[in-house]
């Protein structure tokens, strides 16, 4: 495991534990390593690869999500000594906007050292650079759950709990589609042990949930007197909240929902991916935040998220 002490990479390092597997560890020494994992080596993946000089794996799971020259230089590095190598990508390699129901045949951008759909489209040609149809893209899209370090379900979350009126975008029945890292986790092992390749847009079925229920199940599980102000996406966009951002998750109908929330997975399912229900998803990232003696962590290379209270107010009492 590349990583394998935050988020995804920590959701696949515990799972290949609970599977028995004899999990090893390279990452920088900044996180906790998760209990089980039989091996610990120390590196730093832009620089320092000298711990994946000697050793053979069956597979490797690499979550890398900057400059695309750290996957190159730990796929050559550890070329011939590892069966298959896994890269967690995503759908953001997608030529924006992909229509809804595009599957992994829609057209990509060229992938390079600009953006993050640019890295991740040069860590997946790196990847099969080095191992060929050996080499399995995993294209996740929306990723939830416990240790999230981006701050999407946690806002919420908190949010919530604050009680009072909230501003829910709507509409209710709005379909997301997102993918919990543990299902992102069980499918990729799975997906290894089956001897996969290729690319695999992985996030839940269109309309999983949707925008209600997630909110709902928020409700539920923090137990405070929110009340929820549902509003149409035009008064939402138009009172100057940023969809995505401002309100982690939303997105009104439209383009950038088609490209996010409607993804075709059925390449995935077929190769069986299944997806636990929000309910549960939403209970255990409240847990774990509950867990924490202080909050939640962030990614320093992501921007914090959600509405600043005084402008939820102002646009609440716009709507009244």
């Amino acid at each position: 495991m590349l990583g394998g002490t935050g988020f995804v990479g920590r959701a696949v390092a515990e799972d290949a534990v609970r599977r028995g597997w004899e999990v090893t560890v390279f990452h920088r020494g900044r996180g906790g390593v998760p209990e089980g994992v039989a091996h610990v080596r120390l590196g730093d993946r832009e620089g320092d690869l000298a711990e994946l000089a000697a050793g053979e794996w069956d597979a490797v799971v690499d979550t890398w999500s900057a400059a695309p020259g750290a996957v190159a230089a730990s796929a050559r590095a550890l070329q011939g000594r590892v069966g298959r190598y896994a890269y967690v990508s995503s759908r953001s390699v997608y030529a924006y906007p992909a229509p809804a129901g595009a599957d992994e045949d829609a057209p990509v951008v060229e992938g390079g050292d600009g953006d993050y759909a640019q890295h991740k489209r040069g860590g997946e040609l790196a990847a099969v650079a080095a191992y060929g149809d050996a080499a399995l893209l995993v294209r996740a899209g929306l990723i939830l759950g416990p240790y999230e370090d981006v701050g999407r379900l946690p806002w919420w979350l908190h949010r919530v709990a604050r009680g009072g009126r909230v501003l829910a975008p709507g509409p209710r029945d709005l379909p997301l589609q997102y993918i919990d890292a543990r299902d992102l986790a069980g499918w990729t092992l799975d997906a290894v042990a089956a001897g996969l390749g290729g690319p695999y847009n992985l996030v839940s079925p269109p309309g999983h949930t949707t925008m209600g229920a997630l909110l709902g199940a928020c409700a539920d599980v923090t137990g405070g007197d929110a009340e929820f102000v549902w509003a149409e996406p035009e008064a939402v966009v138009s009172a100057g909240v940023e969809p995505w951002t401002d309100l982690p998750v939303w997105l009104p109908p439209g383009v950038m929902h088609d490209a996010m929330h409607c993804s075709n997975v059925g390449r995935a399912v077929r190769a069986g991916l299944t997806c636990r229900d929000v309910t549960e998803t939403v209970a255990d990232t409240w847990s774990w935040l509950r867990s924490l003696p202080g909050p939640p962590p962030q990614r320093p290379d992501r921007p914090a998220l959600g509405l600043d209270p005084a402008v939820e107010r102002r646009v609440l009492a716009s709507l009244a």
